[in-house]
C-alpha cells in the first residue's frame, strides 16, 4: 500500500540523522505493532507476540523447544517448505513424520480434514498446519484439530501467511501453541519481517539467537555491559535480533492498522461476492474448485477438466495478463481488495480461451 511505502521512506530518511534516533525508538513501535497485531488475531497479551524475519525463523523456535523427546509430528501434503524442513530435522531426534494426503474425491477438502483428525492419537505430539493449504486454500478446521490435540496432550502450530489478515483468526477461539505468519503476504506489509504468537508451551525455552535487546533490562543502554542470564518474559525472547528495524517495522504497523479499519471478515466478504459467479461460470466450464465451505474466498485452487492442458491455460492467461499461481496440479487464484470486476472478466475469458479452443 502507498502508506506503507511512505513509512518505509520516512523510516530510511530516518537514518540519515542516527543521533536522533532515542532509546525509546528501539522499543516503541515495536511494542506497537504487537499490539496492533494481537488486535487482528484476538490475543489478550502482546508479550506473547514477536518479530521475526521469516516464518522457518518462527517455526525454528518451535522446533528446538518442543516439550517432547519422541512421537510423531503431523504435517499436511505439500504444505509449504518452511513448515516441513524445521519438522524433517527432527526425525535425528527420534520424531516420526506422518504426511496426511488428500484424497482424490469430490468432496477433497471435508475428507482431507477428516484424514487429519484420523491421524492424530496419543503418539501424536504436533500438528503442523496452515489455517488454509497454500496451494489451493484448502480450509483446514483448526476448532475440531485442537479438540482432539486436548485429549492427546499435543501441540497446534500453524503457518498463518496465506490466510492472517484477509482471513478472520481468533487465538481465544482456536487456541494455537504458536502461530507465525510473514508479513509480506496477505498483512500487506514488506519482506524480510513478519510476527509469531507463542503460547505458554514455549515460557522457559531457549531461542535459536542469542542478543542483547532480549534480555531484561535492555532498555538500559548505560547497564548493557552487566550481563543478565534472564530473559525478558514470555514470548519476549524468541524475538529477532535488531527487531527494532526502523524501516520495516513502522512498515508493517501501518499495514496491519489499515487491516483492522478493513477487518478480514469484509475482507473475506468482498472477495467472496466478487468471485461468486466467476467460480459458478469455471465450473460450468468443466473446471473443479472446492465447495465454499471447505475454502477460503481470498485464496481458492482451480483443478482443469481432463481434456485442457495446463500449459495452454498458462499461456492464455499471461495473453490476457492475468496473475495467478500454479501449485501442483491446482491453479491458485487470490484475489484482493485491490481487484475489481473488470479483472475477474479478464481473468474468465482466459479460462475460456482452452476450453472453445479443446
Amino acid at each position: 500500500m502507498k502508506k506503507v511505502e511512505k513509512a518505509g521512506i520516512k523510516g530510511l530518511k530516518m537514518k540519515r540523522n542516527p543521533v536522533k534516533v532515542s532509546v525509546d525508538d528501539f522499543f516503541h513501535e515495536s511494542e506497537q505493532l504487537r499490539s496492533a497485531y494481537s488486535r487482528l488475531i484476538e490475543n489478550d497479551d502482546p508479550n506473547r507476540v514477536v518479530i521475526i524475519p521469516s516464518v522457518s525463523y518462527g517455526l525454528a523456535n518451535v522446533a528446538q523447544n518442543l516439550p517432547f523427546n519422541d512421537g510423531e509430528i503431523i504435517l499436511a501434503e505439500e504444505q509449504f517448505p518452511s513448515n516441513v524442513y524445521p519438522w524433517a530435522r527432527l526425525k535425528e531426534k527420534g520424531f516420526a513424520i506422518k504426511v496426511v494426503s488428500p484424497p482424490q474425491s469430490e468432496k477433497r477438502g471435508e475428507s482431507w480434514n477428516e484424514k487429519i483428525l484420523d491421524a492424530i492419537n496419543s503418539k501424536t505430539r504436533v500438528v503442523a498446519i496452515g489455517h488454509i493449504h497454500w496451494s489451493d486454500g484448502t480450509l483446514f478446521q483448526l476448532k475440531s484439530i485442537r479438540k482432539k490435540l486436548d485429549k492427546v496432550g499435543g501441540l497446534l502450530v500453524i503457518d498463518g501467511t496465506q490466510s492472517v489478515g484477509a482471513l478472520p483468526f481468533s487465538v481465544k477461539e482456536i487456541r494455537p501453541d504458536a502461530l507465525v505468519c510473514a508479513g509480506y503476504k496477505w498483512m500487506m506489509g514488506p519482506y524480510s519481517i513478519g510476527l509469531a504468537y507463542y503460547g505458554s508451551a514455549f515460557d522457559g525455552g531457549t531461542p535459536i539467537e542469542e542478543n542483547w535487546i532480549n534480555r531484561e533490562g535492555s532498555d538500559d543502554f548505560g547497564n548493557l555491559v552487566n550481563y543478565q542470564e534472564a530473559y525478558r518474559e514470555k514470548a519476549l525472547r524468541y524475538e529477532v535480533g535488531e527487531h527494532s528495524n526502523f524501516i520495516l517495522v513502522p512498515m508493517l504497523h501501518q499495514a496491519i492498522k489499515q487491516l483492522l479499519r478493513w477487518s478480514p471478515e469484509n475482507i473475506q466478504r468482498y472477495t467472496h461476492d466478487l468471485m461468486a459467479d466467476s467460480i459458478t461460470e469455471m465450473k460450468a466450464m468443466g473446471y473443479r474448485v472446492e465447495g465454499e465451505e471447505w475454502r477460503a474466498s481470498h485464496l481458492f485452487g482451480v483443478r482443469l477438466p481432463s481434456d485442457v492442458e495446463l500449459s495452454k491455460v498458462q499461456q492464455s492467461l499471461k495473453k490476457h495478463r492475468v496473475s495467478v499461481s500454479v501449485r501442483g496440479d491446482s491453479i491458485r487464484i487470490s484475489p484482493n481488495i485491490y481487484n475489481d470486476e473488470m479483472d475477474v472478466r479478464k481473468l474468465l475469458k482466459a479460462m475460456k480461451e482452452p476450453i472453445f479452443a479443446s
